[in-house]
Order: C-alpha cells, then sequence, then structure tokens
C-alpha cells in the first residue's frame, strides 16, 4: 500500500449511498488522508452514515459544501469529522470547533482567511485554487500565524499537485480529476493512487 500522505482530500461530489463505501474504500487504501461527501450530493449524510461505519477510526470522513451551523450539527451527527466550505462564516466555523470537528472554511483573499482564523479554524480552504495560484498562497504564508494549513482546492490536477506540494501546501482536495459519478471504485481508486504517488515524491 502507498503510505498515506497528509492532507490529500478526495471531494465525492454526485456520490450515492449504494456507491459510497466501495469507492471510498479504494481511495483510502490508495493513500487519500480523508474523503469529503459534498452537500449537493444525493443523500450526502447517508453516504457519510455508510463510510464512517464501515471504516477504520483513523480514515477521515467529511461533509462538504457546509454551509450553515445546522448543516455543521447534521453532519456531526452523520459521523463527520471535518467540515469544508466553500466560504468563510464565523458561526459555522466555531460551530464546527465547539464541536470538536477539523474545520476547513474557504477563502479567497486574505481578509478571509483571517476572519476564518479568528473564528477558531486551524486550516484555510483556499478557493479556488487555480485563481488563488502558488504564488497567491505563498504571500498568504507570509503573513498568516505560523502553522496555518493552506490547503487548496479547485483547479488542483495530476499536472499541478506536485507544484502545490513543494510550495508548502498542507494537503489539496481533488474533485472531478479524482472522482465523478459513477466511476467504478477501480477507476477512482486507480487515480487516487497516482495522486498519492505524486504527493508522497513531492514531500519526500
Amino acid at each position: 500500500m502507498t503510505p498515506r500522505p497528509t492532507g490529500l482530500i478526495a471531494i465525492l461530489r454526485g456520490i450515492t449511498p449504494a456507491d459510497a463505501v466501495a469507492v471510498a474504500d479504494a481511495i483510502f487504501a490508495a493513500g487519500f488522508d480523508a474523503v469529503e461527501v459534498p452537500y449537493n450530493s444525493p443523500d450526502p449524510l447517508e453516504s457519510i452514515r455508510r463510510i464512517r461505519a464501515a471504516g477504520l477510526p483513523d480514515r477521515r470522513v467529511g461533509a462538504g459544501t457546509v454551509l450553515t451551523p445546522d448543516d455543521v450539527r447534521r453532519a456531526a451527527d452523520a459521523g463527520a469529522s471535518l467540515i469544508v466550505s466553500p466560504n468563510t462564516r464565523a458561526d459555522v466555523v466555531a460551530e464546527t470547533v465547539r464541536l470538536g470537528l477539523a474545520s476547513y472554511p474557504g477563502a479567497a483573499t486574505p481578509t478571509e482567511a483571517f476572519a476564518a482564523l479568528d473564528a477558531g479554524a486551524r486550516a484555510v480552504k483556499l478557493f479556488p485554487g487555480s485563481t488563488i495560484g502558488i504564488p497567491g498562497m505563498r504571500a498568504w504564508a507570509a503573513v498568516l500565524p505560523p502553522g496555518t494549513e493552506l490547503v487548496p482546492v479547485g483547479g488542483v490536477d495530476a499536472g499541478n499537485l506536485a507544484d502545490w506540494a513543494r510550495a508548502g501546501a498542507a494537503g489539496a482536495g481533488v474533485g472531478t480529476s479524482l472522482y465523478r459519478p459513477g466511476d467504478t471504485p477501480e477507476a477512482a481508486g486507480a487515480r487516487a493512487a497516482r495522486y498519492a504517488r505524486i504527493w508522497a515524491e513531492a514531500t519526500s
């Protein structure tokens, strides 16, 4: 098995509960640290419940596109251990932290990143990563508190993942280039293994 690289998150947008466990298992086995089921997927909370029930305790299962504190609570009840949002809302971050979950609020500017940290986050999702870019991430890192985890999402693919890793990203969220609804576990697992190898080589 490829060593698990910290910080790689598979975004399983559109996955169904029937497919969730097999696809997630293949991605975890390939070396990913976490899977995320966005709220705009069919019955996302049931998918999270099934993945959580079938997996080992060290496997991180998250909810994505989390927009309200109520979304946070429902995801927590389903067994999510990380909360990922496309935006920065202080009340969402605060509720996530209160429940002991990992918070990944989305930020597109340093102002939003600082607001996320002020609300209690320790990681920031750079979204969209393709717009902020690696020079932008480096500029943010120079002014944000040391130890802040910066995780690009949006536009991350096999062609640029190593560049993000070498630039200091704490991880990355990978979406449609890894999984599309209807993909087989074997196909998703093979792509995940490629990403895991790229990340491991770039961070070794």
